[in-house]
Parts: C-alpha cells; structure tokens; sequence
C-alpha cells in the first residue's frame, strides 16, 4: 500500500533525525494517528521489568488515568507478558480489557523491541469495531520494528522515564 510505504520513508527520517527519543516517539505518534483517521487514541507504554508495570510515554487522544498499568492486567499488560501483537475487534468482548474510554470500541497493541528484550509497545484505540485489518497490523508491526532497531537501546526502563507517575491502575 503506497500510503504506508511513504509513512514507514517518513517514521525511518524521524528515527534518523538528531530528534531527542521523546521528540521523535511525539512524531511518530501523531503520524500514525493521522494515517487512521478512525484513531481515538494512540500511544507509547514503556516496560519495567524490575518492577513488572508498563509506564505511559507520548501519546495523542483524551488524558487516560493509565499511566501505570500492571503486566498482565488489560490488553496493554497482556502484551507485556505475551510479547506478541494483540487486534481486539470488539473491546467489549474481552475480559481482561481496562476501559480508557467509552468510545473506544478496537484496540491494538503491537510491541517493540531491543533486540531480544520487550521495550515499549504501542497502542491504538479506535471508535470503529474491527477496526484493523491484516495489512495495518503488518503496517504497525514493521514500525514498531523499524523503532526497536533505530531507537529500541533508548527506551529501556528505568532510565528513560525521568520520574515514577503516581497515577496505577
């Protein structure tokens, strides 16, 4: 699809920029959600291994209270423990999914990793059931491995995230 091959030309610029790794993480969010005009939401969490939570990075969509959200609690902690792309087509049918808003009817969470080591995730809220299709999630997957290989050394916990948010689920 030639819009995501000009995207994925545009996220690889940024990753390359001399952008600091917030900054660039900024821009790309908004990129992705700009490409899925069906987006209500669209962000980073980051992975504490020690501490076994996830911790909100950049994001574009209404302020969530989930700023810190437990491995394995939600469709977000899922992955964490997964390592694996989850498509949620109907939110309202999963049970281990934490409402972040009413509106939010698909979600996907498509992690990214260092090398080996499960970093960050990204994750995508949609007001559209069966929102994402094969192709955006083959989209999504090879941007989050586009970031893993650029930046994925920059996002490790604890050190990236410069102070512990107070807000869990």
């Amino acid at each position: 699809m030639k819009q995501h091959e000009e995207s994925l030309a545009a996220i690889r610029q940024i990753l390359n920029s001399d952008a600091n790794t917030e900054s660039k993480l900024t821009q790309i969010v908004s990129m992705v959600n700009s490409n899925y005009p069906k987006c209500i939401w669209v962000g980073f969490y980051f992975m504490n291994h020690e501490t076994q939570m996830l911790h909100l990075g950049p994001y574009i969509g209404t302020t969530t209270e989930h700023t810190i959200i437990p491995f394995g609690k939600g469709i977000c902690g899922q992955v964490a423990v997964s390592g694996e792309t989850y498509v949620a087509d109907n939110v309202q049918e999963e049970s281990n999914y934490i409402a972040c808003s009413l509106g939010v009817q698909a979600e996907i969470v498509v992690p990214i990793y260092d090398k080996e080591v499960l970093v960050a995730q990204l994750d995508i809220d949609s007001n559209t059931l069966s929102a994402f299709t094969d192709v955006d999630r083959m989209f999504l997957e090879e941007v989050c491995r586009e970031i893993g290989n650029t930046i994925g050394n920059e996002m490790h916990l604890p050190s990236f995230v410069a102070q512990e948010r107070s807000n869990s689920v």
